[in-house]
Protein backbone atom coordinates (compact mmCIF):
# COMPACT_ATOMS: atom_id res chain seq x y z
CA UNK A 1 0.00 0.00 0.00
CA UNK A 2 1.40 3.73 -0.50
CA UNK A 3 2.55 5.30 2.56
CA UNK A 4 3.08 8.90 0.54
CA UNK A 5 0.44 11.30 0.60
CA UNK A 6 -1.50 11.00 -2.48
CA UNK A 7 -4.96 10.57 -2.93
CA UNK A 8 -6.15 6.82 -3.36
CA UNK A 9 -9.04 6.99 -5.97
CA UNK A 10 -10.29 3.66 -5.37
CA UNK A 11 -14.00 2.61 -3.80
CA UNK A 12 -13.82 0.26 -0.80
CA UNK A 13 -14.68 -2.78 -2.66
CA UNK A 14 -11.85 -2.60 -5.91
CA UNK A 15 -9.49 -1.47 -2.41
CA UNK A 16 -10.63 -4.84 -1.27
CA UNK A 17 -10.15 -6.64 -4.43
CA UNK A 18 -6.83 -5.39 -5.23
CA UNK A 19 -5.65 -6.38 -1.12
CA UNK A 20 -7.18 -9.79 -2.01
CA UNK A 21 -4.88 -10.12 -5.27
CA UNK A 22 -1.95 -8.62 -3.18
CA UNK A 23 -2.26 -10.82 -0.11
CA UNK A 24 -4.58 -13.44 -0.89
CA UNK A 25 -2.84 -16.07 2.32
CA UNK A 26 -2.67 -13.36 4.85
CA UNK A 27 -5.11 -13.11 7.82
CA UNK A 28 -7.90 -10.30 6.84
CA UNK A 29 -10.52 -11.20 9.91
CA UNK A 30 -10.08 -13.57 12.72
CA UNK A 31 -12.63 -13.66 15.37
CA UNK A 32 -11.98 -15.08 19.33
CA UNK A 33 -15.13 -16.03 20.33
CA UNK A 34 -16.39 -18.02 17.33
CA UNK A 35 -15.12 -20.38 14.58
CA UNK A 36 -14.49 -17.46 12.15
CA UNK A 37 -11.19 -16.82 10.25
CA UNK A 38 -11.25 -15.61 6.83
CA UNK A 39 -8.26 -14.74 4.58
CA UNK A 40 -8.18 -11.59 2.32
CA UNK A 41 -9.01 -14.33 -0.80
CA UNK A 42 -11.63 -15.87 1.00
CA UNK A 43 -13.40 -12.86 2.66
CA UNK A 44 -13.46 -10.82 -0.79
CA UNK A 45 -14.86 -14.28 -2.41
CA UNK A 46 -17.60 -14.70 0.67
CA UNK A 47 -18.31 -10.52 0.23
CA UNK A 48 -19.18 -11.37 -3.69
CA UNK A 49 -21.53 -14.12 -2.76
CA UNK A 50 -23.69 -11.57 -0.04
CA UNK A 51 -23.61 -8.67 -2.52
CA UNK A 52 -24.89 -10.69 -5.10
CA UNK A 53 -27.45 -12.00 -2.60
CA UNK A 54 -28.40 -8.27 -2.18
CA UNK A 55 -28.77 -8.04 -5.87
CA UNK A 56 -30.82 -11.17 -6.00
CA UNK A 57 -33.74 -9.49 -3.30
CA UNK A 58 -33.62 -6.45 -5.59
CA UNK A 59 -31.03 -3.93 -3.94
CA UNK A 60 -29.59 -1.92 -6.44
CA UNK A 61 -27.13 1.20 -6.09
CA UNK A 62 -27.98 4.07 -4.99
CA UNK A 63 -30.31 1.93 -2.08
CA UNK A 64 -30.05 2.58 1.40
CA UNK A 65 -28.96 -0.83 3.56
CA UNK A 66 -29.53 -0.14 7.32
CA UNK A 67 -26.95 -2.21 9.56
CA UNK A 68 -28.19 -3.01 13.08
CA UNK A 69 -25.81 -4.89 14.83
CA UNK A 70 -22.55 -5.39 17.19
CA UNK A 71 -19.29 -5.97 15.59
CA UNK A 72 -20.40 -9.32 14.16
CA UNK A 73 -18.99 -10.74 11.18
CA UNK A 74 -22.37 -10.26 9.22
CA UNK A 75 -21.61 -6.54 9.72
CA UNK A 76 -18.46 -6.53 8.09
CA UNK A 77 -19.37 -9.01 4.86
CA UNK A 78 -22.91 -6.13 4.61
CA UNK A 79 -20.42 -3.00 4.52
CA UNK A 80 -18.54 -4.10 1.80
CA UNK A 81 -20.88 -6.05 -0.27
CA UNK A 82 -23.09 -2.59 -0.40
CA UNK A 83 -19.73 -1.33 -1.26
CA UNK A 84 -19.37 -3.22 -4.35
CA UNK A 85 -23.05 -2.93 -5.96
CA UNK A 86 -23.33 0.67 -5.00
CA UNK A 87 -25.79 0.65 -1.42
CA UNK A 88 -25.28 2.83 1.04
CA UNK A 89 -24.83 1.50 4.17
CA UNK A 90 -26.90 2.94 7.03
CA UNK A 91 -25.19 2.64 10.31
CA UNK A 92 -27.37 2.31 13.34
CA UNK A 93 -26.39 2.72 17.08
CA UNK A 94 -26.59 -0.71 18.73
CA UNK A 95 -28.16 1.18 21.89
CA UNK A 96 -31.25 2.66 19.72
CA UNK A 97 -34.74 1.91 21.16
CA UNK A 98 -37.96 2.06 18.85
CA UNK A 99 -38.40 5.94 18.59
CA UNK A 100 -34.86 6.39 17.50
CA UNK A 101 -34.90 3.40 15.05
CA UNK A 102 -38.26 4.02 13.61
CA UNK A 103 -36.86 8.21 12.88
CA UNK A 104 -33.66 6.77 11.67
CA UNK A 105 -35.68 4.19 9.39
CA UNK A 106 -37.97 6.97 7.50
CA UNK A 107 -35.96 9.67 7.50
CA UNK A 108 -33.17 7.39 5.68
CA UNK A 109 -35.74 6.15 3.48
CA UNK A 110 -34.11 2.44 4.18
CA UNK A 111 -34.64 -0.06 1.77
CA UNK A 112 -33.45 -3.03 3.81
CA UNK A 113 -32.58 -4.09 7.38
CA UNK A 114 -29.83 -6.53 8.62
CA UNK A 115 -29.99 -7.25 11.92
CA UNK A 116 -28.96 -9.37 14.70
CA UNK A 117 -31.59 -10.32 17.52
CA UNK A 118 -30.25 -7.76 20.50
CA UNK A 119 -27.68 -6.33 22.42
CA UNK A 120 -27.82 -6.30 25.94
CA UNK A 121 -31.46 -5.22 27.39
CA UNK A 122 -32.63 -4.76 23.80
CA UNK A 123 -34.61 -7.46 21.96
CA UNK A 124 -34.31 -6.21 18.41
CA UNK A 125 -36.60 -8.52 17.12
CA UNK A 126 -39.62 -7.33 19.52
CA UNK A 127 -38.25 -3.74 19.00
CA UNK A 128 -38.90 -4.52 15.22
CA UNK A 129 -42.04 -6.06 16.06
CA UNK A 130 -43.61 -3.48 17.88
CA UNK A 131 -42.81 -0.55 15.23
CA UNK A 132 -44.10 -2.85 12.51
CA UNK A 133 -47.23 -5.17 13.92
CA UNK A 134 -47.72 -6.46 10.68
CA UNK A 135 -44.66 -8.06 9.68
CA UNK A 136 -46.05 -11.41 10.81
CA UNK A 137 -48.39 -11.42 8.34
CA UNK A 138 -46.39 -10.25 5.29
CA UNK A 139 -43.84 -12.11 3.00
CA UNK A 140 -40.38 -11.30 3.26
CA UNK A 141 -38.63 -8.99 0.46
CA UNK A 142 -42.28 -7.82 -0.18
CA UNK A 143 -43.10 -5.65 3.35
CA UNK A 144 -45.31 -2.75 3.04
CA UNK A 145 -45.50 -0.57 5.61
CA UNK A 146 -47.14 2.92 5.13
CA UNK A 147 -45.19 4.61 8.04
CA UNK A 148 -41.39 3.00 6.11
CA UNK A 149 -42.37 2.92 2.89
CA UNK A 150 -39.38 2.15 1.51
CA UNK A 151 -38.45 -0.65 3.98
CA UNK A 152 -38.66 -3.97 1.43
CA UNK A 153 -36.53 -6.40 3.69
CA UNK A 154 -35.84 -7.05 6.86
CA UNK A 155 -32.74 -9.85 7.26
CA UNK A 156 -32.14 -11.52 10.63
CA UNK A 157 -28.41 -12.64 11.18
CA UNK A 158 -28.01 -16.69 10.67
CA UNK A 159 -29.92 -19.94 9.57
CA UNK A 160 -33.79 -19.30 10.67
CA UNK A 161 -35.87 -15.91 10.64
CA UNK A 162 -39.09 -15.06 12.43
CA UNK A 163 -42.41 -14.81 9.78
CA UNK A 164 -41.41 -11.89 7.37
CA UNK A 165 -38.08 -11.79 7.99
CA UNK A 166 -35.32 -13.61 5.96
CA UNK A 167 -32.31 -15.16 7.07
CA UNK A 168 -28.58 -13.63 5.88
CA UNK A 169 -27.56 -16.76 5.28
CA UNK A 170 -30.50 -16.93 2.49
CA UNK A 171 -28.12 -14.23 0.75
CA UNK A 172 -25.46 -17.48 -0.25
CA UNK A 173 -28.37 -19.56 -1.72
CA UNK A 174 -29.85 -16.55 -3.52
CA UNK A 175 -26.31 -15.25 -4.93
CA UNK A 176 -26.38 -18.65 -7.52
CA UNK A 177 -29.35 -17.23 -9.45
CA UNK A 178 -27.10 -13.62 -10.37
CA UNK A 179 -24.82 -14.10 -13.13
CA UNK A 180 -21.44 -13.14 -12.83
CA UNK A 181 -21.12 -11.28 -16.19
CA UNK A 182 -24.18 -8.98 -14.46
CA UNK A 183 -22.42 -8.33 -11.42
CA UNK A 184 -19.12 -7.53 -12.69
CA UNK A 185 -20.44 -4.93 -15.23
CA UNK A 186 -22.10 -3.48 -11.90
CA UNK A 187 -18.98 -3.30 -9.82
CA UNK A 188 -17.70 -1.31 -12.83
CA UNK A 189 -20.60 1.25 -12.69
CA UNK A 190 -19.40 2.30 -8.98
CA UNK A 191 -17.59 5.90 -8.40
CA UNK A 192 -14.91 6.72 -5.51
CA UNK A 193 -17.24 9.89 -4.98
CA UNK A 194 -20.56 8.33 -4.43
CA UNK A 195 -21.95 7.56 -1.16
CA UNK A 196 -21.25 4.68 0.57
CA UNK A 197 -22.42 5.21 4.51
CA UNK A 198 -24.64 7.85 6.56
CA UNK A 199 -23.92 8.00 9.73
CA UNK A 200 -26.82 9.52 12.08
CA UNK A 201 -25.37 11.93 14.42
CA UNK A 202 -27.38 13.88 16.81
CA UNK A 203 -27.69 17.84 15.82
CA UNK A 204 -28.18 20.58 18.09
CA UNK A 205 -31.72 20.88 17.03
CA UNK A 206 -32.17 17.15 18.68
CA UNK A 207 -32.78 15.66 15.96
CA UNK A 208 -30.05 13.05 14.07
CA UNK A 209 -28.87 13.58 10.87
CA UNK A 210 -27.47 11.60 7.85
CA UNK A 211 -23.80 12.43 7.67
CA UNK A 212 -23.22 11.42 3.68
CA UNK A 213 -20.00 10.15 3.28
CA UNK A 214 -18.27 9.01 0.09
CA UNK A 215 -15.91 6.23 -0.76
CA UNK A 216 -12.98 9.16 -1.34
CA UNK A 217 -13.64 10.23 2.12
CA UNK A 218 -13.35 6.92 4.37
CA UNK A 219 -10.77 5.29 2.02
CA UNK A 220 -8.20 8.52 2.18
CA UNK A 221 -9.11 9.13 6.02
CA UNK A 222 -8.39 5.12 6.87
CA UNK A 223 -4.95 5.65 4.77
CA UNK A 224 -4.07 8.68 6.54
CA UNK A 225 -4.96 7.15 10.27
CA UNK A 226 -2.90 3.89 9.43
CA UNK A 227 0.22 5.92 7.78
CA UNK A 228 0.38 7.91 11.36
CA UNK A 229 0.45 4.47 13.36
CA UNK A 230 2.76 3.00 10.74
CA UNK A 231 0.57 0.33 9.61
CA UNK A 232 2.28 -2.65 7.38
CA UNK A 233 0.30 -5.72 6.06
CA UNK A 234 2.08 -7.13 9.67
CA UNK A 235 -0.02 -5.80 11.70
CA UNK A 236 -2.70 -6.99 13.57
CA UNK A 237 -5.47 -4.23 15.22
CA UNK A 238 -7.86 -5.34 18.05
CA UNK A 239 -11.26 -3.86 17.40
CA UNK A 240 -13.64 -3.42 20.70
CA UNK A 241 -14.81 -0.21 19.07
CA UNK A 242 -18.39 -0.49 17.21
CA UNK A 243 -18.32 -1.02 14.01
CA UNK A 244 -21.75 1.51 13.91
CA UNK A 245 -19.45 4.26 14.74
CA UNK A 246 -16.83 5.89 12.71
CA UNK A 247 -14.07 5.15 15.19
CA UNK A 248 -14.80 1.33 14.14
CA UNK A 249 -15.76 1.66 10.24
CA UNK A 250 -13.17 4.57 9.57
CA UNK A 251 -10.20 4.66 12.29
CA UNK A 252 -10.48 0.77 12.14
CA UNK A 253 -11.57 -1.11 9.00
CA UNK A 254 -10.37 1.49 6.69
CA UNK A 255 -7.20 1.49 8.37
CA UNK A 256 -6.88 -1.65 7.63
CA UNK A 257 -7.83 -2.21 4.72
CA UNK A 258 -5.83 0.32 2.95
CA UNK A 259 -2.66 -1.63 4.74
CA UNK A 260 -3.49 -4.73 4.01
CA UNK A 261 -3.48 -5.00 8.15
CA UNK A 262 -5.37 -8.09 9.95
CA UNK A 263 -8.75 -6.98 11.90
CA UNK A 264 -9.27 -9.11 15.24
CA UNK A 265 -12.82 -7.54 16.21
CA UNK A 266 -14.42 -7.94 19.83
CA UNK A 267 -18.43 -8.38 18.67
CA UNK A 268 -18.89 -6.01 22.07
CA UNK A 269 -16.29 -4.82 24.48
CA UNK A 270 -15.46 -6.82 27.88
CA UNK A 271 -12.42 -5.76 29.57
CA UNK A 272 -11.17 -9.65 29.54
CA UNK A 273 -12.22 -10.19 25.96
CA UNK A 274 -10.42 -7.14 25.17
CA UNK A 275 -7.19 -8.67 26.96
CA UNK A 276 -7.39 -11.62 25.83
CA UNK A 277 -7.65 -10.85 22.31
CA UNK A 278 -4.77 -8.87 22.29
CA UNK A 279 -2.53 -11.12 24.07
CA UNK A 280 -3.66 -14.79 22.15
CA UNK A 281 -3.76 -13.28 18.79
CA UNK A 282 -0.27 -11.05 19.26
CA UNK A 283 -2.23 -7.79 18.35
CA UNK A 284 0.27 -4.90 17.77
CA UNK A 285 -2.62 -2.22 17.76
CA UNK A 286 -5.57 -1.39 19.38
CA UNK A 287 -8.34 1.11 19.32
CA UNK A 288 -10.69 2.57 22.42
CA UNK A 289 -12.25 5.42 23.53
CA UNK A 290 -10.73 5.78 27.60
CA UNK A 291 -13.53 4.10 29.62
CA UNK A 292 -12.17 0.80 27.42
CA UNK A 293 -8.59 1.54 28.54
CA UNK A 294 -9.03 2.20 32.52
CA UNK A 295 -11.57 -0.38 32.37
CA UNK A 296 -8.87 -2.94 31.53
CA UNK A 297 -6.08 -1.74 33.57
CA UNK A 298 -7.99 -1.69 36.62
CA UNK A 299 -9.34 -5.40 35.73
CA UNK A 300 -8.40 -7.66 39.09
CA UNK A 301 -6.53 -9.65 36.01
CA UNK A 302 -5.44 -7.31 34.32
CA UNK A 303 -1.36 -8.49 35.37
CA UNK A 304 -1.96 -12.33 34.29
CA UNK A 305 -1.89 -11.13 30.69
CA UNK A 306 1.26 -9.84 28.46
CA UNK A 307 1.16 -7.88 25.03
CA UNK A 308 4.73 -8.66 23.29
CA UNK A 309 3.93 -7.12 20.24
CA UNK A 310 1.16 -4.32 20.95
CA UNK A 311 2.87 -0.77 19.81
CA UNK A 312 0.51 1.55 18.88
CA UNK A 313 -3.33 2.28 18.60
CA UNK A 314 -5.49 4.80 19.49
CA UNK A 315 -7.03 6.47 22.24
CA UNK A 316 -10.16 8.74 21.56
CA UNK A 317 -13.54 9.22 21.20
CA UNK A 318 -13.86 11.57 24.34
CA UNK A 319 -11.05 13.53 25.85
CA UNK A 320 -8.08 11.15 26.90
CA UNK A 321 -6.88 12.10 30.83
CA UNK A 322 -3.52 11.97 30.32
CA UNK A 323 -2.91 9.56 33.63
CA UNK A 324 -4.59 7.05 31.76
CA UNK A 325 -2.47 7.85 28.58
CA UNK A 326 0.63 6.96 30.58
CA UNK A 327 -0.66 3.96 32.47
CA UNK A 328 -1.51 2.79 28.63
CA UNK A 329 1.95 3.58 27.50
CA UNK A 330 3.66 2.43 30.39
CA UNK A 331 1.67 -0.57 31.68
CA UNK A 332 0.52 -2.24 28.20
CA UNK A 333 3.75 -1.51 26.31
CA UNK A 334 1.82 0.93 24.18
CA UNK A 335 5.05 3.54 23.33
CA UNK A 336 3.45 4.22 20.17
CA UNK A 337 -0.13 5.24 21.38
CA UNK A 338 -1.51 8.09 19.12
CA UNK A 339 -4.18 10.52 19.82
CA UNK A 340 -6.81 11.82 16.80
CA UNK A 341 -9.41 14.26 16.95
CA UNK A 342 -12.35 15.21 14.70
CA UNK A 343 -16.29 14.45 14.15
CA UNK A 344 -17.98 12.30 12.16
CA UNK A 345 -18.94 15.21 9.79
CA UNK A 346 -15.10 14.95 8.72
CA UNK A 347 -14.63 11.17 8.08
CA UNK A 348 -14.02 11.62 11.05
CA UNK A 349 -10.29 12.33 11.62
CA UNK A 350 -8.79 16.04 11.61
CA UNK A 351 -5.63 16.15 12.78
CA UNK A 352 -3.41 13.32 14.72
CA UNK A 353 -0.66 12.89 16.87
CA UNK A 354 1.87 10.03 14.82
CA UNK A 355 4.11 7.17 16.37
CA UNK A 356 7.02 9.71 15.94
CA UNK A 357 5.84 12.62 18.26
CA UNK A 358 7.11 13.05 21.62
CA UNK A 359 5.16 11.59 24.34
CA UNK A 360 4.58 15.05 25.83
CA UNK A 361 2.68 15.99 22.66
CA UNK A 362 0.90 12.53 22.23
CA UNK A 363 -0.28 13.16 25.81
CA UNK A 364 -1.11 16.71 25.44
CA UNK A 365 -2.71 17.24 22.08
CA UNK A 366 -4.49 15.77 19.60
CA UNK A 367 -1.92 16.47 17.18
CA UNK A 368 -1.20 18.20 13.82
CA UNK A 369 -3.94 18.50 10.67
CA UNK A 370 -3.59 15.75 8.73
CA UNK A 371 -2.32 15.67 5.27
CA UNK A 372 -4.56 17.18 2.37
CA UNK A 373 -6.68 18.49 5.19
CA UNK A 374 -7.12 22.37 5.76
CA UNK A 375 -7.60 23.47 9.93
CA UNK A 376 -7.83 26.90 11.48
CA UNK A 377 -8.85 28.34 14.94
CA UNK A 378 -11.50 31.55 14.05
CA UNK A 379 -13.51 33.61 16.15
CA UNK A 380 -16.57 32.43 16.73
CA UNK A 381 -18.00 36.04 16.80
CA UNK A 382 -16.23 37.82 14.02
CA UNK A 383 -15.27 34.64 11.90
CA UNK A 384 -11.54 35.99 11.73
CA UNK A 385 -8.61 33.36 12.01
CA UNK A 386 -6.67 33.12 15.12
CA UNK A 387 -2.87 32.91 15.38
CA UNK A 388 -1.49 30.06 18.15
CA UNK A 389 -2.51 30.08 21.81
CA UNK A 390 -5.82 32.15 20.99
CA UNK A 391 -9.03 30.19 22.09
CA UNK A 392 -12.16 29.94 19.19
CA UNK A 393 -13.61 27.67 17.29
CA UNK A 394 -12.21 24.64 15.13
CA UNK A 395 -12.72 24.82 11.41
CA UNK A 396 -11.54 21.97 9.06
CA UNK A 397 -11.48 21.87 4.98
CA UNK A 398 -10.59 19.01 2.81
CA UNK A 399 -11.66 15.56 1.12
CA UNK A 400 -12.56 14.65 4.28
CA UNK A 401 -15.24 16.95 4.52
CA UNK A 402 -19.12 14.74 3.98
CA UNK A 403 -21.26 15.62 0.92
CA UNK A 404 -23.81 17.27 3.29
CA UNK A 405 -26.71 15.87 5.51
CA UNK A 406 -29.52 13.31 4.11
CA UNK A 407 -32.17 15.87 3.13
CA UNK A 408 -30.96 18.53 5.14
CA UNK A 409 -29.92 21.36 2.75
CA UNK A 410 -30.53 23.97 5.50
CA UNK A 411 -28.41 21.91 8.74
CA UNK A 412 -25.59 21.33 5.86
CA UNK A 413 -25.97 24.93 4.94
CA UNK A 414 -25.39 26.09 8.42
CA UNK A 415 -22.78 23.10 9.25
CA UNK A 416 -20.19 24.18 6.18
CA UNK A 417 -19.80 27.36 5.32
CA UNK A 418 -19.65 29.01 1.14
CA UNK A 419 -15.43 28.77 1.39
CA UNK A 420 -16.17 24.92 2.22
CA UNK A 421 -15.15 25.44 5.81
CA UNK A 422 -16.88 23.14 8.46
CA UNK A 423 -17.96 24.65 11.36
CA UNK A 424 -17.23 21.63 14.20
CA UNK A 425 -18.76 23.73 17.52
CA UNK A 426 -15.61 22.67 19.43
CA UNK A 427 -13.36 25.24 21.04
CA UNK A 428 -9.46 24.25 20.34
CA UNK A 429 -6.27 26.20 20.41
CA UNK A 430 -2.90 25.57 18.65
CA UNK A 431 0.56 26.13 19.60
CA UNK A 432 3.05 27.30 16.85
CA UNK A 433 4.16 23.92 15.96
CA UNK A 434 0.79 23.31 14.67
CA UNK A 435 -0.13 21.08 17.36
CA UNK A 436 -3.91 21.34 18.76
CA UNK A 437 -5.42 21.22 21.34
CA UNK A 438 -9.16 20.86 22.53
CA UNK A 439 -10.29 23.37 25.27
CA UNK A 440 -14.43 22.71 25.15
CA UNK A 441 -17.13 23.21 23.44
CA UNK A 442 -19.20 26.20 21.92
CA UNK A 443 -21.98 23.26 21.76
CA UNK A 444 -24.48 21.72 24.41
CA UNK A 445 -23.00 18.14 23.14
CA UNK A 446 -22.30 15.38 26.09
CA UNK A 447 -19.60 13.16 24.86
CA UNK A 448 -20.21 10.36 27.53
CA UNK A 449 -17.40 7.52 27.44
CA UNK A 450 -16.87 8.02 23.68
CA UNK A 451 -20.66 8.49 22.76
CA UNK A 452 -22.23 11.76 22.09
CA UNK A 453 -25.06 12.95 23.46
CA UNK A 454 -27.24 15.60 22.79
CA UNK A 455 -29.16 17.45 25.30
CA UNK A 456 -32.02 18.79 23.10
CA UNK A 457 -33.25 14.98 22.15
CA UNK A 458 -33.65 14.09 25.85
CA UNK A 459 -35.29 17.51 26.77
CA UNK A 460 -37.95 17.25 23.32
CA UNK A 461 -38.88 13.51 24.78
CA UNK A 462 -38.96 15.05 28.77
CA UNK A 463 -41.07 17.91 27.86
CA UNK A 464 -43.88 15.16 26.24
CA UNK A 465 -44.29 13.68 30.30
CA UNK A 466 -47.13 15.53 31.29
CA UNK A 467 -45.30 15.96 34.80
CA UNK A 468 -43.29 18.21 33.40
CA UNK A 469 -42.87 22.22 32.99
CA UNK A 470 -39.37 22.22 32.23
CA UNK A 471 -35.69 20.40 31.73
CA UNK A 472 -32.60 20.99 31.08
CA UNK A 473 -29.74 18.54 30.24
CA UNK A 474 -26.38 19.12 31.10
CA UNK A 475 -22.92 17.21 31.13
CA UNK A 476 -21.27 16.50 34.55
CA UNK A 477 -17.71 15.88 34.91
CA UNK A 478 -17.36 11.48 35.39
CA UNK A 479 -13.95 9.80 36.38
CA UNK A 480 -15.02 7.48 34.60
CA UNK A 481 -16.76 7.98 31.79
CA UNK A 482 -15.75 11.79 31.31
CA UNK A 483 -19.29 13.37 31.37
CA UNK A 484 -22.59 11.84 32.72
CA UNK A 485 -25.63 13.31 31.57
CA UNK A 486 -27.74 15.52 34.41
CA UNK A 487 -31.19 16.19 34.12
CA UNK A 488 -32.62 19.21 36.03
CA UNK A 489 -36.39 18.92 36.27
CA UNK A 490 -39.01 21.67 37.21
CA UNK A 491 -42.52 19.88 37.61
CA UNK A 492 -45.68 21.55 37.08
CA UNK A 493 -47.53 22.76 40.45
CA UNK A 494 -48.85 19.78 42.02
CA UNK A 495 -47.42 17.13 40.20
CA UNK A 496 -45.34 14.35 41.55
CA UNK A 497 -42.43 12.42 39.63
CA UNK A 498 -39.53 10.78 41.37
CA UNK A 499 -35.87 10.61 39.75
CA UNK A 500 -36.53 6.42 39.04
CA UNK A 501 -39.86 7.37 37.47
CA UNK A 502 -37.75 9.86 35.29
CA UNK A 503 -35.08 7.13 34.21
CA UNK A 504 -37.50 4.50 33.52
CA UNK A 505 -39.36 6.29 31.16
CA UNK A 506 -36.28 7.57 29.10
CA UNK A 507 -35.18 3.93 29.50
CA UNK A 508 -38.32 2.67 27.47
CA UNK A 509 -37.81 5.11 24.79
CA UNK A 510 -34.02 6.30 24.06
CA UNK A 511 -30.78 4.29 23.90
CA UNK A 512 -29.30 3.35 27.37
CA UNK A 513 -26.75 5.47 27.17
CA UNK A 514 -28.75 8.44 27.20
CA UNK A 515 -30.70 7.45 30.73
CA UNK A 516 -29.23 10.22 32.79
CA UNK A 517 -27.07 9.03 36.02
CA UNK A 518 -28.57 12.35 37.99
CA UNK A 519 -31.92 13.55 38.00
CA UNK A 520 -32.37 17.04 40.03
CA UNK A 521 -36.03 18.30 41.01
CA UNK A 522 -35.43 22.62 41.02
CA UNK A 523 -37.93 25.59 41.35
CA UNK A 524 -36.22 27.89 38.82
CA UNK A 525 -33.44 27.80 36.10
CA UNK A 526 -30.38 30.09 36.04
CA UNK A 527 -31.00 32.94 33.71
CA UNK A 528 -29.34 35.74 32.40
CA UNK A 529 -31.36 39.29 32.02
CA UNK A 530 -32.54 38.47 28.38
CA UNK A 531 -34.12 35.19 29.71
CA UNK A 532 -31.61 32.83 28.34
CA UNK A 533 -30.95 29.45 30.47
CA UNK A 534 -27.19 29.52 31.99
CA UNK A 535 -25.88 25.92 31.38
CA UNK A 536 -22.68 26.20 32.55
CA UNK A 537 -24.00 27.60 36.23
CA UNK A 538 -26.36 24.91 36.20
CA UNK A 539 -23.34 22.88 35.64
CA UNK A 540 -21.20 24.77 38.24
CA UNK A 541 -24.00 24.08 40.87
CA UNK A 542 -23.77 20.34 40.15
CA UNK A 543 -20.02 20.38 40.50
CA UNK A 544 -20.28 21.91 44.02
CA UNK A 545 -23.51 19.95 45.22
CA UNK A 546 -22.38 16.39 43.89
CA UNK A 547 -18.71 17.02 44.81
CA UNK A 548 -17.13 16.25 41.66
CA UNK A 549 -14.56 18.31 41.75
CA UNK A 550 -12.20 15.64 41.63
CA UNK A 551 -13.17 14.72 38.11
CA UNK A 552 -13.97 17.83 37.16
CA UNK A 553 -9.64 18.72 37.62
CA UNK A 554 -8.92 15.69 35.57
CA UNK A 555 -6.62 16.85 32.81
CA UNK A 556 -7.29 15.60 29.50
CA UNK A 557 -5.59 15.72 25.85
Amino acid sequence: MNSNNEMMNQTVGELLEEVAARFPDRQAVKYIDRDYFRTWKDFNAEVDEVAKGFLEIGIVKGDHVAIWATNVPEWLLTLFACAKIGAVLVTVNTNYKVFELEYLLRQSDTKALVMTRGFKDADYIAIVNELCPTLKNQAPNQLDFPMLPFLKSIILQGDEAPAGMMPFNELFERARKIPDAEYQALKAEQDEHDVINMQYTSGTTGFPKGVMLTHYNIVNNGKSIGDCMKFTHEDKLCIPVPFFHCFGLVLAVMACLTHASSMVPLESYRPLDFLRAIQDEECTAVHGVPTMYIAALEHKDFKNYRFPRLRTGIMAGSPCPIKVMRQVIDEMGMKEITISYGQTEASPVCTMTTTDDSIERRVSTVGKALPQIECKIVDPETGETLGPGKQGEFCARGYNIMKGYYKMEEATAQAIDQDGWLHSGDLCEVDEHGYYKVTGRLKDMIIRGGENIYPKEIEEFLYTVDEVQDVQVIGVPSEQYGEEVMACVILKKGACLTAEQVRAMIKENMARHKVPRYVEFMEQFPMTASGKIQKFKLREWAIETLNLQKANAIETA
